[in-house]
């Protein structure tokens, strides 16, 4: 692929990926911790995975978590949750890149996509426990202690592990029905597919 196509692939992709971060586009899956939604900018990025490579999708996760920021920034919440999403995003993109980049299996996928998933929500509960909780309760006036009957391990046992687990399981198989679809596309070539 020439350098000028990759470019304009990794623009496109970018692109996509910041359009649905727009707030109307997001939906809650729980409604116990209704500010939770669910975002499927991941989507656009593992099609950079698995077309141009690791490295061109982190410059998609990249210039979207830029663009999220210039454009959809709602305060105390965006700049507290980005970097927390930046860094699960980027370990569930390794783990299934590790798994499947040589091979694509159903095995492998399926592999891959759990530990992803699995990884990726236990980042997201020790970003929670370290960081976001006492960022938002110091920045934003949002004290999980008291919002929650049972507090913080109410919130992180009922609330946000559920949360990223079936957010996690949404990713797999939604890049699933994607790779399905798109890998005899002569347009976008995924690796090993």
């Amino acid at each position: 692929m020439s350098s000028t196509k990759k470019l304009t692939l990794i623009a496109m992709l970018s692109a996509i990926s910041t359009l649905l971060a727009a707030p109307f586009l997001q939906f809650i899956l729980l409604p116990a911790v209704d500010f939770l939604k669910v975002e499927l900018t991941i989507l656009p990025i593992l099609i950079g995975v698995f077309t141009l490579g690791l490295g061109s999708g982190f410059i998609i996760l990249t210039i979207r978590t830029i663009l999220w920021l210039l454009l959809f920034n709602q305060g105390p919440s965006t700049w507290i949750g980005l970097p927390m999403n930046y860094l699960a995003i980027s370990v569930f993109m390794v783990i299934l890149w590790l798994f499947i980049r040589k091979e694509v299996t159903i095995s492998k996928y399926i592999s891959g996509a759990a530990l992803g998933t699995i990884a990726f929500t236990a980042v997201m509960f020790l970003t929670n426990v370290i960081y976001a909780i006492p960022m938002y309760a110091t920045f934003a006036g949002f004290d999980i202690r008291t919002m929650f009957k049972g507090g913080v391990n109410a919130y992180l046992w009922a609330g946000v592990l559920p949360f990223n687990l079936i957010e996690g399981i949404i990713f797999a198989v939604a890049f699933a029905i994607i790779f399905a679809l798109l890998r005899k596309n002569k347009v976008i070539n995924f690796y090993n597919a």
